[in-house]
């Protein structure tokens, strides 16, 4: 293995619960790492979203509440991993790590193989939530938590993970870990690093950050796709080589599709982060100190991160019981789109009994041109989502109203789907406690349990003062040119807001970014997000601003009423606006 004598190569696997199955077989295939070699495997496999998923698995069976897909992998991979001395690193353990290693030990049994197989603890604060509400107001609007909460997780950091290796495992299942920390641990425990190695510890972040959403960074949803060799092959998964400095370099195996450059490295780095300054556990890595390096093809060094001590609190993550929603869409072709939309309405509500016996209405009209071919793009639609308490009253009640009305309303009528019950949703709600209210602890194969020293907090993590002047004359779009022919763009949710990376080729596109996309301009470009904060961060070493909408997804994905609840098409959405903004 050679630990702590070359980089060490950690290659992932799952960007999300429900990523393509067959992704730990190619990464650590034979065939492939003779001449690719992989010392750790790991992966992402928790969204927010997922946490209430895996509430509402371990309801139903208490002996679930984790990832079952990284289990099917370990099935095709256990062996071949154990054979190469590759190390296997996951939070797939979700609501119970100790529950999904015990079964990583019962594939392993079922194989004939020795596997020693280590769990993380101490990320689960619902036991402790009662105690713990003085410091749960929610971190964007500052509101007081209420209600029951159905978990309540803390993200931790990479510590305990780098414990567990050290004492010997071969796999290491995590809780909610941040999304870094799958790769923070290894690269620590690789490289014996110090708690305040902080230049390091940042260095390690983003290849965390880089790698922890699978294609993502090897062509899946780039916006300048035209870059992309040959598209007919589905994109190899990442690879990071990070080096004693915290240095790496993103790749991929050789012969995989997809790609590996500037574009796509940046695309990711803009993935759901808010200001420059990035919070986690163990360091705050300072996302305008990063500098890229296309090194050679499908090689990109990354290098210069800065780093200084983490933040005093820990993000956890809630989740909340909201209710039940219902969503039914009308189609309105052609003419009169608007009045059409208004008579639909008014009846539907009438019909029901008025709108205030629901908690919650959202209409919405979304127009198509009335002369447009074929029938189709001539076709207006009338969203509406109704919520409540009562499933009842939001479930067939509310969908078969609105089929009762098919004969007897507006001309053309028919609507998007049948009528269907309710659906449970919940409300995800980010809050900050101290550190001291969190105690990670590894339980080790041998059963011994370690706590893990509260991450350190040792000096100012405030903005290093990196300038973001450019000096290159602006070159951007023409009137009545969109945005998309000039500029990329990466967006993502982050709870109840959204974010937008938006990022040119050189330097005198990211000129013409700084003195044009104001916030202003985007409130503008983006009608709904009019009467939204917005806050906009500059990050002139990747030639990109990250604009954050707030509250542009409501209380979260669960909840959302909002067309793209993830917004993952928001940056496309801006990239096709023209500009002038209108």
């Amino acid at each position: 293995m050679s630990r702590g004598q070359r980089p060490v190569r950690i290659a992932n696997c799952s960007g999300f619960f429900g990523d393509r199955l067959s992704a730990a077989r190619e990464m650590v295939d034979p065939a492939v790492t003779a001449d690719s070699p992989v010392d750790v495997l790991t992966g992402d496999w928790l969204a927010e979203l997922t946490m209430l998923i895996l509430h509402k698995q371990r309801s139903r069976n208490a002996d679930l509440g984790y990832a079952s897909t990284f289990l099917t992998q370990m099935e095709q991979v256990l062996g071949t991993c154990i054979d190469q001395g590759i190390k296997v690193v996951t939070n797939a353990g979700g609501l119970n790590p100790a529950g999904c290693a015990d079964r990583v030990r019962q594939i392993a049994d079922r194989l004939g193989i020795t596997v020693r197989v280590a769990h993380i603890e101490g990320d689960d604060l619902l036991p402790r939530i009662d105690g713990l509400r003085p410091h749960l107001d929610h971190l964007d609007t500052g509101a007081p938590l209420t209600g029951s909460p159905v978990s309540a997780n803390a993200y931790l950091g990479g510590w305990g993970i780098a414990a567990a290796l050290a004492g010997g495992a071969d796999v290491v299942v995590a809780p909610r870990v941040t999304d870094a920390s799958v790769v923070v641990g290894p690269a620590a425990w690789w490289w014996d690093w110090a708690t305040d190695d902080w230049d390091a510890l940042a260095g390690a972040v983003v290849a965390g950050h880089v790698i922890e959403c699978g294609a993502q960074t090897t062509g899946g949803n780039h916006a300048w796709f035209a870059d992309i060799p040959d598209r007919s092959l589905a994109p190899g998964f990442p690879i990071a080589e990070i080096d004693r400095d915290g240095s790496c370099v993103i790749t991929k195996h050789p012969g995989t599709g997809g790609l590996v450059d500037v574009g796509t490295v940046t695309s990711q780095l803009l993935y759901e982060i808010g200001p420059p300054q990035y919070l986690n556990p163990d360091v705050t890595t300072h996302f305008d100190t990063i500098r890229l390096e296309q090194q050679g093809p499908d090689r990109v060094r990354i290098s210069d991160t800065r780093g200084t001590p983490g933040p005093p609190t820990t993000k956890v993550c809630i989740n909340l019981e909201g209710g039940f929603k219902n969503r039914m869409s009308f189609v309105l072709t052609g003419l009169d789109q608007r009045e059409k939309a208004a008579w639909a309405e008014s009846a539907l509500f009438a019909r029901l009994g008025g709108r205030d016996r629901f908690d919650e209405v959202d209409v919405r009209l979304v127009e198509a041109p009335s002369d447009a071919v074929p029938q189709e793009a001539a076709s207006g639609r009338l969203h509406v989502t109704v919520k409540s308490t009562d499933e009842r009253l939001v479930g067939r009640a509310f969908s078969s109203a609105v089929v009762e009305l098919a004969l007897a309303n507006y001309p053309g009528f028919f609507s998007t789907s049948a009528p269907g019950e309710a659906q449970a949703y919940g409300v995800y709600w980010p809050a900050l406690v101290p550190n001291d209210e969190v105690t990670q602890v590894v339980v080790h194969a041998d059963g011994r349990r370690e706590t893990i020293a509260s991450p350190q907090v040792t000096g100012d993590a405030a903005d290093l003062g990196v300038s973001t002047a450019s000096t290159a004359s602006p070159a951007g779009p023409r009137s009545g040119e969109p945005l998309g022919r000039w500029f990329a763009a990466r967006s993502g949710d982050k709870g109840g807001n959204a974010n937008v990376g938006v990022f040119a080729r050189d330097e005198a596109g990211y000129a013409w970014l700084r003195e044009h996309l104001t916030a202003e301009a985007i409130r503008r470009l983006i009608p709904e997000a009019a009467e939204l904060e917005v806050r906009r961060y500059e990050l002139a070493n990747l030639h990109a601003l990250n604009i954050v909408l707030v509250g542009y997804l409501g209380e979260g994905v669960a909840s959302s009423t909002a067309f793209d609840t993830q917004a993952k098409g928001l940056g496309e959405y801006l990239r096709s606006r023209v500009w002038p903004p209108r």
